[in-house]
């Protein structure tokens, strides 16, 4: 799956619901990164004194083939996938966002998408944990194996036995490049040593660990190419490294999405008549992404090389000026797509199992598995316990009984009027605020108790108060939406990369040696002379020509620019360039700019920044690759805290920037591109980490090498906004002038 990078505008993702408050983390879960901290290994900590080995075999260990053994022949299952959030906010909406799609849809398993090494690797573990053990959901690590040490591998199957995980998803990874990523303790070995493909992981892990893992393996409908423009991308190509992977020990197989039933038809017709007999029974699953955008369902296809049929792309382009019309539409195209899958595996014998890309997102993935008839039945909802309290005897009163024995009493439900607060009752009018007041016949009818199945499928699918609070973050805008949001920035979680292959890299960026060089890439890439920087693989849309000439001033002076985006001042929600949303509205953006900008000159705008002049009029944020940060708010909170009427400091908070808002008929103020600190710091570490993975096409010691590594050592990443959108060229005279 790829990943969202930046790009010179951020589309705007109309229409989410506002942001009311953050589900509280469990107690158990904590709210900072920091608090996540774990022991050397899980193995370490699940084996000692306080969790002995017993503890963890009490816990929920299933291979998915066993728990596909126990199904009636007939049954249909699915799977769903998380990837790691990228804040520590995220993370914790995300887990409630688990518990409750657990509840209300019941997988037969999830998947916890991998970061090879480093922090994206523990965050991995981590998201693993609470799947496993917290919430006892059957799951499925995945874990790539090329650019990866031998030992970092162990260990990643070690931390995944100690946290009682047997199932694993074997996936290459990205083209090894095995110098940059040995160890320096590890000893060198013969090249048939290291992992290149998928195979190799297979093969190890049933040579390591025998059959205490179930292996999955990917596969692609459609064909697997590395290169942008997969000429040679075809089925055939594939089949005799599938069944290689197979035969070596994998035990099922997901594929990756695609949209062309007629491909995927003939991909598995072809498997199962394959004359190796490597694919006669082992369970295939179907992997489909449900359609949250319009431009992020564009941008997954072009780089997951899946096609969408002309029929489809005509359904999603009648509606793309709208999200919510895409996201239905996109309900109806995944759930066509469910039963036509269905109809071809009717032919094959046993249970019918699908994979649903959720994107970390709950709304049309509960659609689709309702509307398709998947969730699997329960068991009737437990009625709720009394409490066996000793009774009084009973004194009659004029042969009255007022006290009836508990036990016989069932206990009050609460209305609808209280569910989930209290409400006012009013009369004589409709409810104007249906969160705060309810009509005298909404009070009358009982509520179901909040936590029933029902219930928490209505509010997985957006209904109601909770649902609204639930589904907060439905239209994800990449790493320009809310970063407490569990789909904020990547939307796979396998952490930074380029998207292209080493030989791509070469033809794309040629061998730099000089910092001139690098202007010349982002300068024809504004001029749409290269398909792609490190940072976007994105071409330009027709706002970013609007304020092309300041931004090639900008990189002419070595500022090189990752996004931007021009003012905007109520134009018609059906502007051809700068319109979006529902009709008749009317669309307003704030001008700002990111970009890397040398040590030096960042200390000279930095005091131009400083200036008190400057304190309302922009906001920036500011950080290196060692982690030193500055922004306006800091700097505000040197000169001391602002007094109110009374003389008492008032502490600035962090500031939040919705740079790009739309005012539309009978909707609150929609902002779909935020840029606030928090999104900042976490997108700044992968933006740095971008120079890391260029610098390794080239090798150890090369010029070029030097080059990237040198500028990343040295470099600022700056973002900066100009509060004054009246004033189309603000922004660019305070940085050009």
């Amino acid at each position: 799956m790829p990943t969202v990078s930046s790009s010179h505008h951020a589309a705007p993702v109309p229409e989410r619901e506002p942001y009311s408050s953050a589900p509280p983390a469990s107690a158990r879960w904590a709210t900072s990164v920091e608090d996540f901290a774990r022991p050397a290994t899980y193995r370490e900590k699940y084996l000692s004194d306080e969790f002995s080995a017993l503890s963890v075999q009490d816990y929920a260990m299933e291979r998915i083939t066993d728990k596909l053994a126990a199904l009636p022949a007939g049954a249909t299952y699915f799977s769903l996938e998380f990837f790691p959030p990228k804040t520590a906010m995220g993370f914790s909406n995300l887990r409630d966002r688990l518990d409750r799609m657990a509840r209300a849809l019941r997988p037969l398993f999830v998947n916890v998408t991998w970061g090879a090494g480093g922090s994206t690797a523990t965050k991995s573990l981590e998201l693993a944990e609470i799947c496993q053990r917290e919430l006892g959901l059957t799951t499925c690590l995945h874990l790539t194996c090329t650019n990866m040490s031998r030992q970092l591998i162990d260990k990643a199957l070690e931390d995944a036995k100690a946290l009682g995980i047997r199932n694993i998803l074997a996936l290459r990874g990205d083209p090894p490049r095995r110098a940059e990523y040995r160890t320096t303790d590890e000893p060198e070995r013969s090249e048939e040593e290291d992992f290149a493909y998928a195979i190799d992981l297979v093969r190890y892990i049933r040579k390591t660990h025998g059959d205490y893992f179930c292996i999955g393996v990917a596969a692609y409908p459609e064909g697997h190419a590395d290169e942008s423009h997969p000429l040679g991308q075809s089925l055939e190509h594939d089949l005799p490294y599938l069944v290689e992977k197979t035969q070596a020990g994998a035990d099922f197989i997901m594929t990756q999405l695609f949209f062309d039933i007629e491909a995927y038809e003939d991909f598995e017709t072809t498997l199962r008549q394959h004359p190796s007999g490597a694919f006669k029974d082992i369970p295939i699953l179907p992997g489909l992404m449900p359609i949250q955008g319009y431009q992020m369902i564009k941008r997954t296809t072009k780089l997951s090389h899946a096609k969408m049929p002309e029929a489809l792309m005509a359904r999603l382009d009648a509606a793309k000026g709208d999200d919510e019309k895409v996201k239905a539409v996109g309900v109806e195209i995944i759930s066509e797509l469910v039963e036509q899958v269905k109809e071809i595996k009717s032919r094959t014998p046993g249970p019918k199992g699908f994979h649903f890309y959720t994107l970390n997102l709950e709304k049309s993935v509960s659609f689709i598995l309702e509307k398709t008839g998947m969730i699997p039945p329960g068991t009737p909802e437990l009625a709720e316990a009394t409490l066996a309290i000793p009774v009084p005897p009973t004194l009659q009163v004029n042969g009255s009984t007022p006290l009836q024995s508990i036990q016989d009493q069932e206990r009050r439900k609460s209305s609808v009027g209280s569910d989930p607060r209290n409400r006012v009752i009013v009369s004589g009018r409709p409810a104007s605020h249906p969160d705060y007041e309810a009509t005298a016949l909404e009070a009358s009818v009982p509520a179901e108790p909040v936590n029933t199945r029902a219930n928490t499928l209505a509010i997985s699918e957006g209904e109601g108060v909770l649902g609204r609070e639930a589904t907060w973050d439905d239209f994800p805008n990449g790493r320009w939406g809310d970063a407490r949001s569990p789909a904020y920035g990547q939307i796979d979680g396998y952490g930074v990369s380029l998207h292209v292959t080493v030989a791509q890299a070469l033809q794309l960026w040629g061998t730099p040696t000089k910092p001139e060089d690098i202007n010349n890439i982002f300068i024809r890439h504004l001029q749409g002379e290269l398909s792609a920087i490190p940072w976007s693989e994105e071409g330009f849309n027709a706002e970013t020509d609007t304020i092309k000439a300041p931004l090639i001033r900008l990189n002419s002076k070595g500022w090189w620019s990752l996004a931007s985006q021009p003012a905007v001042n109520g134009l018609r929600a059906s502007d051809p360039t700068f319109g979006w949303g529902p009709q008749n509205g009317f669309v307003f953006q704030k001008a700002f700019v990111e970009f890397f900008i040398p040590s030096a000159d960042w200390k000279i705008l930095l005091e131009k920044l400083r200036r008190p002049e400057m304190r309302d009029t922009i906001c920036f944020f500011a950080t290196n690759t060692v982690g030193d940060f500055i922004s306006s708010d800091s700097i505000a909170a040197e000169s001391g805290p602002s007094l109110d009427a009374q003389g008492r400091p008032v502490l600035r908070e962090p500031s939040t920037n919705a740079v790009t808002w739309g005012v539309f008929p009978g909707k609150e103020i929609v902002t779909p591109t935020i840029i606030e600190e928090v999104s900042f710091r976490a997108w700044s570490e992968e933006a740095f980490g971008i120079w890391g993975e260029w610098a390794k096409v080239y090798g150890k010691g090369s010029e070029s090498e030097k080059l990237l590594e040198s500028i990343r050592g040295d470099a600022w990443l700056v973002n900066i906004i100009h509060h004054e959108f009246l004033e189309r060229d603000a922004l660019w005279d305070l940085l050009l002038g």
